[in-house]
């Protein structure tokens, strides 16, 4: 494509036809003096020849007017010192243009030879002619208009470069495309922005704040900061209260040293069973065996009493153990292998009352069953076999293995606890029962077969009840025995409540 662009950027295309014709005119008076001189010398170019056998020939001719055409010219150097006379320049232009004229013609036969050998692809050579020049004026468009578009993105950034530096030296404000009028101008970070006056009250004070009353006051601001902070407090002082972990306490069995005995067998041992400490801790419950108090024949005396742990602990568990003496009940041992353990009775009488006198909820488990309807009066059979003949089997050599079946009255708690169970199996592991029910005492269960007493609960109290059975031994969700796993969610629960 560069064969179609101009030689220079700046000639147009008339200008450049001009110098066609004037190298075109050239060229023929330069043939016709060749021509001349051929006639002398016997030689003469075709009259078809192409340019540049014309070219060829013109290159040969003499020297002669090629220096004069540099005499002819104003751009030689010595064309300002050595001038013609006007004649003989008049008759060299005159020579000249008959030169030019004469090459003229000669161009024109030639073309007009060359349109007619050519006629069959000058269309489309002109065609094709046609589709690069107008390739090459799009690509000539698209070239001035990046070029344009280069230019103007350069002016562009270079006065964005001067308005930022001269916005930096302060010089011109920045930009407010977009802004609020109050950013249009440089802010003076001189000037104090003191905040607005709030309005007058019609004394001349400060009106109260939107927040407080009309009718506050100092000293009722001031009550309510102190109500609040009470209110606070006893949040926090009830939020430890009841998520404390509950405390139960167990009363101890008594080991009695034997006369004569050595070792471990010559001293008072104090123990807890695994299983009614395993069976409350079921329940994420801390256990505490209370062990017995006084100052006669201790070795080490202390001030602590029974009451202190009622005080600190939520409840109580009376277990199983030794028969209660006969004489708790003011009553005779009918058999000497029946006399029972006074000791442990007196320790776990005074327990009771004081859990009782502190609003906590007893649990009593056989003995302790027993135990809680002597503590309010009542009597005990001594042997069930022996003081009922009639009776049914309540113990033997299989222990907690043997059972029987028991039923709950009307007006019974243990029907509301256990829905929809007015019979069940428990074990039987006593010897002694409930014979004279004592005082504000309600029965709660019975033997199914002979009518014994197998439950009491003490109606004056939240929770105080005693079951004949060793619930301890009753395996959670078993299909057999009761599960007596809602008795221990009661005495519980009641023990969370009673605790404040």
């Amino acid at each position: 494509m560069s064969d179609n662009k101009t030689p220079h950027a700046g000639t147009t295309g008339i200008e450049s036809t001009a110098d066609a014709v004037a190298t075109a005119s050239g060229s023929s008076s330069a043939r016709s003096s060749g021509a001349s001189a051929g006639g002398a010398g016997g030689t003469t170019a075709p009259s078809g020849s192409s340019p540049a056998a014309t070219s060829k020939a013109s290159a040969a001719a003499p020297g002669a007017d090629a220096s004069a055409a540099e005499r002819a010219s104003t751009d030689a150097p010595a064309s300002a010192s050595n001038v013609e006379p006007a004649d003989k320049a008049k008759a060299r232009r005159d020579d000249a243009a008959e030169a030019r004229a004469s090459a003229a013609s000669a161009t024109a036969a030639q073309e007009a030879d060359a349109r007619a050998s050519g006629a069959a692809s000058a269309g489309a050579k002109a065609s094709l002619a046609q589709k690069v020049e107008s390739a090459t004026q799009a690509e000539a468009a698209e070239s001035r208009r990046v070029a344009e578009a280069r230019e103007a993105s350069e002016a562009a950034e270079a006065t964005e470069s001067v308005e930022t530096t001269e916005a930096r030296a302060g010089k011109l404000p920045p930009p407010a495309v977009g802004l609020p009028p109050d950013f249009t101008s440089t802010p003076d970070i001189t000037a104090s922005n003191p905040p607005p006056i709030p309005p007058q009250a019609p004394g001349g004070s400060q009106p109260p704040p939107a927040y407080l009353r009309r009718t506050d006051s100092a000293w009722s601001v001031f009550g309510r900061v102190i109500a609040a902070r009470a209110r606070q407090i006893f949040d926090r002082a009830g939020q430890r209260i009841t998520q404390r972990t509950l405390r139960i306490g167990v009363s101890a069995r008594i080991f009695h040293p034997e006369p004569g005995a050595k070792g471990l067998r010559g001293k008072t041992l104090q123990y807890l069973e695994e299983s009614i400490a395993h069976w409350v801790m079921s329940r994420d419950v801390l256990v505490f065996m209370i062990p017995t108090v006084g100052h006669q024949g201790m070795l080490h005396p202390s001030n602590i009493r029974l009451r202190d742990y009622a005080k600190h602990l939520d409840g109580l568990l009376l277990q199983g153990g030794a028969d209660v003496s006969p004489q708790s009940y003011e009553e005779a041992a009918t058999r000497p292998e029946w006399p029972g353990d006074r000791v442990r009775d007196m320790y776990e009488l005074e327990l009771l009352h004081e859990f009782i006198e502190s609003g906590k909820p007893v649990l009593g488990v056989c003995r302790g069953c027993q135990l809680i309807n002597v503590a309010f009066g009542g009597t005990l059979y001594q042997d069930i076999a022996t003081d009922v003949p009639t009776a049914g089997v309540h113990v033997n050599e299989q222990y907690d293995q043997h059972r029987h079946s028991i039923r709950f009255p009307e007006g019974s708690t243990l029907v509301n606890m256990f829905p929809g169970h007015r019979d069940a199996l428990v074990n039987s592991i006593h010897h002694q029962a409930v014979r004279t029910l004592g005082r504000d005492l309600n029965i709660e269960a019975v033997s199914a077969s002979d009518g014994i007493i197998e439950a009491v609960r003490y109606r004056r109290a939240p929770f105080v009840m005693g079951v004949q059975w060793h619930p301890e031994f009753h395996r959670a969700g078993g299909d057999e025995l009761l599960d007596c796993t809602p008795l221990l969610d009661t005495f519980l629960r009641v023990a969370r409540e009673t605790r404040f």
